[in-house]
């Protein structure tokens, strides 16, 4: 690939996005000015349109959609209350005891919804306030409430691993699940040290214990909502259905769920919910098929070899390598928001890392992991973004509460990166 078309697709993409352009529209455009370079226009408007096309074509994508909704019906559906009850009741007591409740009931819920920006927004939405009442900073609970909402993208069911699977080449939908359960756990527990040794310093309240009676109650209350993991990953590695057919299940029982037994959604209120999905899912297929044809027009142009080539010619040590695209990651990250990130960088990197041993199962974790993180950081971080509004506090007052929780995540992702066997263990444990 020579230098020109790098440098019109870099600099088209990075201007676009300067400018105020959409990521969907910054992505189809500076792709199509790609390939104006060696093709007629004709012909690449043509070839941009079909691979598009072509990247939406698949089985497995039906599985979003279908959790987006799932996700809606769970936000409206008074799911959120009952996980806050629950983890309230589970760490309520400890020193700082709100924190705690803010980070598992964040990792509660954005593991039902599989969205870290619905976990920010309600959770943001129902914790701040208390934790204020109480005389929490709310620079510190918006902090905590950004950071842990992102720890559900790797508790499953999530969009992004299932997006990863399409862009790896297939990669086993149900081992990916499988291994974000630890390093999504190990990420929560790490927020809650952090924000207890915090909580002990500026000397935040404790919560009354509560007696095991209402500890079972506030369990049974959470239990239906918490039956969806068991449901929707029980299914899927017990092969009872696949990834998407346990997705449209997830739509059924959140349906059923929130409009007859919780009886928070009325049945009039599901048409606006169904819209508001449809919104949801339309700005993420428009992303996933515009970066499936940026994907394209990189193979195209052999940016993926020569990315192979530049990063090997530093380096053939797997420990080096890793840390490199650590750092790249981390810098995309900050830019580009997580869908389009994983669907254009999994091409380039995966093919590096496999070559050098690293397990596509493990890789597809550590770039999640990176991505994650990349939510909570300005100038494009959705989830930071979310939570500030949800909090009505500008960035500036968070970034300072933030940046301690941030270093833990960092942290976690280079003990993630380089133990594989956090990741692998339960994969391993079930067979895959």
């Amino acid at each position: 690939m020579g230098s020109l078309e790098i440098l019109i697709l870099v600099v088209s993409f990075v201007v676009l996005l300067l400018i105020g352009l959409p990521v969907a529209y910054s992505i189809g455009l500076s792709s199509i000015f790609t390939l104006l370079v060696s093709m007629d226009t004709t012909i690449a408007l043509t070839t941009m349109a079909q691979r598009m096309a072509t990247g939406l074509d698949s089985f497995a994508l039906l599985a979003i959609p279908f959790f987006v909704v799932a996700g809606q019906f769970m936000n409206h559906g008074g799911i959120a209350n009952k996980l806050v009850n629950f983890a309230k009741a589970c760490v309520g007591m400890l020193p700082g005891g709100l924190a705690y409740v803010n980070i598992l009931a964040c990792m509660l819920f954005g593991a039902v919804s599989g969205s870290a920006a619905a976990a920010a927004s309600a959770m943001g939405s129902f914790m701040g306030p208390r934790m204020k009442e109480e005389g929490y900073d709310p620079a510190f609970s918006a902090a905590v409430n950004i950071t842990s909402s992102t720890t559900g993208l790797l508790i499953p069911p999530s969009n992004v691993l299932i997006v990863y699977s399409l862009a790896s080449g297939g990669v086993s939908i149900a081992a990916l699940f499988l291994a974000g359960y630890l390093p999504g756990i190990l990420i929560g527990f790490t927020l809650m040290m952090i924000s207890g040794y915090f909580a002990y310093r500026k000397k935040y309240p404790v919560g009354d214990r509560v007696s095991f009676g209402y500890l079972f109650k506030t369990f049974i209350d959470a239990v239906p909502s918490l039956f969806l993991l068991v449901l929707i990953i029980g299914g899927i590695v017990g092969g009872i259905f696949t990834a998407t057919e346990a997705s449209a299940v997830a739509v059924l029982y959140t349906f059923v769920l929130t409009v007859f037994v919780y009886k928070e959604i009325k049945l009039k209120d599901v048409p606006r919910i169904l819209l508001s999905s449809t919104n949801t899912n339309s700005i993420v297929m428009l992303l996933i098929a515009t970066s499936m044809g940026m994907s394209w027009v990189m193979s195209y142009e052999d940016i993926p070899q020569s990315v192979s080539e530049g990063l090997l010619s530093i380096s053939d040590n797997g420990i080096v390598i890793l840390l490199l695209i650590n750092l790249i990651l981390l810098f995309v990250g900050v830019f580009m928001d997580m869908t389009p990130a994983v669907l254009i960088f999994t091409p380039i990197f995966l093919p590096i890392v496999t070559s050098l041993g690293i397990d596509p199962i493990h890789f597809g974790i550590i770039m999640v992991m990176n991505l994650c993180i990349g939510l909570c950081t300005p100038p494009v971080g959705s989830v930071l973004f979310i939570g500030c509004s949800v909090a009505n506090l500008p960035i500036q007052k968070v970034v300072k509460p933030l940046l301690p929780l941030f270093v833990g995540m960092i942290i976690i992702l280079m003990i993630i990166t380089y133990i594989p066997a956090i990741t692998l263990f339960v994969p391993e444990l079930f067979g895959f």
